[in-house]
């Protein structure tokens, strides 16, 4: 697949993810504003590739400050960390490198090259999710048998995050150790990240994958036709309640009652050390437009009322396990999860 992020001149590039799989241009992110956009407009969206992106932008912000005013105050650091927090309320990984990068500033910032410090831990924060995914995808693998028929929701492949992907990257690592997987992904309205994002991924990586409705999934596990359930996550609570794209409580409950079980792939940077659980999630609220067009065209009449959650919350009480780089967490999740994130 076409790498989607890269650092180059001085530059971040992104693949814009609002053009796949028809297009391939890219964006191109040299401070705040820019980022901002990105992530607000969904450029890049996942919360790994969020997280990233925001670390970049962050950084880029801070050199830029650096050179045009010969340093960085905490009032810099504020407000980048400020506007940085309001792009996307859900995911934790955003949220995880904005105190990475401050931690960086506050340790550093009286060395005379914090800018380009800050930058490093960017380019970190990148190489390591690579690297966190492929042994996240390597524990979960395990999971899966030959044969299987895995259903996904959304998008947790390669474009959600620095590459490999979470959920995908399951299904990629299970392919590479020699067994045949085949995947049902759902189209995931309104931005269509299944149909997609997740079709062309899976498609490019030689593994067949059938697109599928949104509410497909209650009749293909009534008739067996799913064997499993692989998602991703944007956020987890301490007691193992997650958040993910809207759509995926009601997944869950389709699994739950056909006994179909239900893996989240995800990093422990996805994991809120201050949620105890899902009632601690803040749920993005986007505009209900984007329910009221598909590819700028009208769905509907004009002044009809839309509500569009981008995510929902499913309770632990539906989850078999969660998949990490650190391996597979089981019941009773509240204890482990603890552990893990010592």
């Amino acid at each position: 697949m076409k790498e989607h992020i890269f650092f180059k001149d001085g530059a971040l590039f992104v693949l814009d993810q609002r053009l796949l799989p028809f297009r391939e241009e890219y964006v191109s992110i040299r401070g705040l504003d820019e980022a901002e956009r990105a992530i607000k407009e969904m450029v890049v969206r996942g919360a790994p590739l969020i997280g990233i992106v925001c670390g970049y932008g962050f950084a880029l912000e801070a050199k830029r400050r650096w050179e045009r005013k010969g340093g960085l105050d905490e009032a810099d650091i504020e407000e980048i960390s400020s506007r940085l927090r309001n792009t996307r309320p859900t995911g934790a990984n955003l949220f995880w490198a904005i105190r990475r990068m401050e931690d960086v500033y506050r340790r550093c910032r009286r060395e005379g090259n914090v800018a380009e410090r800050l930058l490093q831990e960017a380019i970190s924060i990148h190489g390591e999710d690579v690297e966190t995914n492929r042994r996240l995808s390597l524990n979960g693998s395990e999971l899966i048998e030959d044969g299987d028929t895995v259903l996904t929701h959304c998008n947790a492949g390669a474009l959600a995050t620095g590459g490999y992907g979470t959920a995908l990257g399951v299904i990629r690592a299970a392919r590479d150790g020699g067994k045949n997987v085949k995947v049902f992904a759902t189209e995931t309205r309104p931005y269509l990240q299944g149909a997609r994002l997740t079709v062309y991924e899976l498609l490019e990586e030689g593994i067949e994958v059938t697109l599928v409705p949104d509410n497909h999934v209650g009749v293909l596990c009534a008739k067996g036709r799913v064997k499993k359930v692989l998602v991703g996550a944007d956020r987890i609570a301490l007691n193992g309640d997650f958040a993910n794209k809207v759509g995926t409580y009601m997944i869950a409950l389709c699994a739950k009652r056909h006994g179909i079980p239900l893996f989240v792939a995800a990093p422990l940077s996805t994991f809120d050390r201050e949620a105890r659980d899902g009632s601690d999630m803040v749920l993005e609220e986007r505009e209900g437009r984007e329910v009221l067009y598909l590819d700028s065209k009208p769905i509907t009449l004009d002044h009809t009322k839309a509500l569009y959650f981008s995510f929902d919350v499913t309770p632990s009480s539906l989850v078999t396990c969660f998949i990490t780089e650190r391996g597979i967490i089981g019941r009773p999740f509240k204890r482990h999860i603890s552990r893990l994130l010592l």
